[in-house]
C-alpha cells in the first residue's frame, strides 16, 4: 500500500462526531485530511506505511497503558521472524521522540522521558474517567495513552507532524480501543471556532512556539465545555508579573520560540484570557536526563543546546529551560 486510507482509518471518529452532535467539525475535517493526504501527500508516506505493515500481526495482546512506559505484551515469547519484522518496523519509524514504549520486550527509549512529565501533572488532574479529552501538540501520543489508561471516555491528539501519526498508529495496530482514541494531523488553528467539544484539553509544550500567547488561550478556551479545565505546561523565566522573555532569534537552538512569561506573567494572561481559578502546580527544570539523544532518536538533544561552559545557560546566553504547568477552569 503507497496511498493512506484515511477515510478508513478515521471513519469510527467521524460517527462519533456526527452522534454527538458536532457533524460541522466531520465536514471540515474530512476536506482537510482530504487536501493532507490526496491533493498534496508527504513524499515519506510510503515508507512509513511500508513500516506500518511490517509490524506483525499478532494474537492475545495485552496493553498496559498506566505504565512509565506504554506496555504491549503477548502471553508467549515472539517468535525471531515477529521480533526482527517488529524490530524493522519499529525502525522505520525513526526517529521518536516521545515515549517511552515497550512494544513485546522491544523498548523504545525516546528521546523525552515524557512518563517524569506526566508524573509532574498526573496528581493535580481531576478525575479522567469519562472525560472527553482533547491533547494539543500531542506528539507521537504518549500521554494521550495514558489518558486514556486514566479512564477517559474518548481522547483526541492533534499534531500536524505526520511521522507521529504513523508512529501512533503503530501503537494503535495492537490496542482494542479503536473508537475511544484518535491522532488527527492537524493543527490548533484548524479546528473549528467554538467547539466547546471537550471536558478537559491539555496544551503540554506548545505555548511558547506561538507568536500570539493570548490567542493560543484563547483557542483553548473555545474547546472546552463550561467547566471544563485546561492543563497547560510551558517554558517560563524568572522575573515579576509583566515579564517575558523574547529571544532575540533562537532559544536553545529553536527558531520558533516566541514568549517565556514569569509565573506570574502566565498566571495574569489567564486571567485576562477569561480562565478562573488557575493555580501553578509545578515547576520544574528540564535536564539531560530528560530529554536527551538515544538509540531511537539519534539527532542532536538539549545537551547539546546548552552551554557547554554553563549548562544552567542556554548556547545563546539565556537561562535553561524551566517549566511550569498550570491548571484553570473556564468559567
Amino acid at each position: 500500500m503507497t496511498t493512506f486510507d484515511w477515510q478508513g482509518c478515521f471513519a469510527p471518529l467521524f460517527d462519533d462526531l456526527d452522534s454527538r452532535g458536532l457533524q460541522h467539525w466531520r465536514i471540515l475535517l474530512q476536506q482537510q485530511l482530504h487536501k493532507r493526504f490526496d491533493e498534496n501527500p508527504h513524499g515519506d508516506i510510503a515508507r512509513w506505511l511500508r513500516a506500518l505493515n511490517t509490524l506483525p500481526d499478532l494474537t492475545g495482546v495485552e496493553s498496559k497503558l498506566n505504565r512509565s512506559a506504554i506496555t504491549l505484551k503477548t502471553g508467549h515469547p515472539l517468535s525471531q521472524e515477529d521480533a526482527e519484522k517488529l524490530e524493522q518496523g519499529l525502525r522505520g519509524l525513526m526517529p521518536w521522540r516521545k515515549g517511552p514504549f515497550d512494544f513485546f520486550g522491544t523498548y523504545i527509549d525516546t528521546e523525552w522521558r515524557s512518563d517524569w512529565k506526566w508524573d509532574r501533572v498526573s496528581p493535580y488532574l481531576s478525575d479522567l474517567g469519562g472525560r472527553q479529552i482533547l491533547d494539543v501538540g500531542c506528539g507521537s501520543g504518549y500521554h494521550c495513552w495514558r489518558m486514556l489508561g486514566e479512564g477517559a471516555g474518548r481522547v483526541i491528539g492533534i499534531d500536524p507532524g505526520l511521522l507521529f501519526l504513523f508512529q501512533f498508529l503503530s501503537v494503535k495496530h495492537y490496542v482494542g480501543a479503536k473508537n475511544r482514541i484518535d491522532l488527527l494531523p492537524v493543527r490548533m488553528e484548524d479546528l473549528p471556532a467554538k467547539l466547546e467539544a471537550f471536558d478537559t484539553t491539555f496544551s503540554m509544550g506548545v505555548l511558547y512556539h506561538r507568536r500570539s500567547p493570548l490567542d493560543h488561550l484563547l483557542e483553548l478556551k473555545d474547546t472546552l465545555r463550561p467547566g471544563g479545565e485546561l492543563v497547560l505546561e510551558t517554558l517560563i523565566a524568572e522575573g515579576p508579573e509583566g515579564y517575558s522573555l523574547m529571544p532575540e532569534d533562537r532559544y536553545g537552538q529553536m527558531r520558533n520560540v516566541w514568549f517565556l512569561p514569569s509565573c506570574d506573567t502566565l498566571l495574569r494572561w489567564l486571567d485576562r484570557t477569561g480562565f478562573r481559578n488557575a493555580r501553578v502546580v509545578d515547576v520544574t527544570e528540564t535536564t539531560v536526563e530528560e530529554q536527551r539523544s538515544t538509540d531511537w532518536m539519534r539527532f542532536q538533544s538539549l545537551q547539546d543546546f546548552l552551554d557547554p561552559d554553563d549548562p544552567s545557560k542556554t548556547v545563546e546566553g539565556y537561562p535553561g529551560p524551566r517549566r511550569a504547568t498550570v491548571i484553570a477552569d473556564k468559567p
